[in-house]
């Protein structure tokens, strides 16, 4: 059976709205960000996903939590990419407001890394009942999340070896050797924080009760 007869094409509806509304906020930022390989290194993401939300993703039951937390992490992705993480200006704000020696805003973007998705993977696990007891669930997640944070250091890595200095605007590691170490504690922290605050809200509008029906065996 196809994932369309599974989860048949539902009316347009105000999701659909801020996908597009997602996707014309792409486009203009195409129109000459600061550095263009920066650019489509960080976008892409964002583009798979508005793809992804049209082919596949708009059929599927997803809480508001999930929906809006995945558009807010787009909207960090495009604004990083337009400026370049060391270049934003409102991190470039908080910089100077609080004497820093960088700018952190790639410190929110590592943190939206483990926010959002922390969210979205617990709705996969809890809506296909896939592991026996929350517990485990919340382990799981926060150790996806950390794989994926040592994957994305390595795609860096990959990325810095093959195109050089051409790469420094997408490292943003503006001097710090502990750059990575960062990155990857801050996506942790973000993914906590998700769990701990709103994982009562996501139950509510999953509708779930305080624990899944008929778990898969793990």
């Amino acid at each position: 059976m196809s994932a369309s007869a599974t989860h048949p094409s539902p009316p347009f509806a105000i999701r659909d709205w801020v996908v597009v509304a997602l996707t014309v906020l792409l486009i203009a930022s195409g129109v000459k960000p600061h550095d263009f390989l920066t650019w489509v290194l960080e976008i892409s993401w964002v583009a798979a996903a508005i793809v992804m939300w049209w082919l596949w993703l708009r059929r599927l039951p997803v809480t508001t939590v999930s929906f809006a937390l995945c558009v807010a992490h787009a909207v960090v992705l495009i604004v990083g990419g337009y400026y370049t993480y060391a270049l934003v200006p409102a991190g470039a704000w908080m910089q100077e407001l609080m004497h820093r020696p960088r700018n952190d805003y790639d410190r929110l973007g590592h943190f939206m890394q483990g926010f959002a998705p922390a969210m979205v993977w617990r709705e996969v696990f809890m809506r296909n009942a896939i592991v026996r007891g929350r517990g485990w669930t919340v382990s799981i997640v926060i150790g996806m999340c950390l794989a994926f944070a040592a994957a994305f250091e390595l795609l860096e890595f990959a990325v810095a070896m093959i195109l050089g200095e051409a790469s420094w605007a997408y490292l943003g590691s503006q001097g710090d050797i502990w750059d990575a170490q960062w990155d990857m504690l801050t996506c942790v922290v973000g993914a906590v924080a998700a769990l701990v605050a709103l994982s009562g809200v996501q139950d509510r509008g999953m509708g779930s009760p305080a624990a899944p029906a008929r778990p898969r065996d793990f």
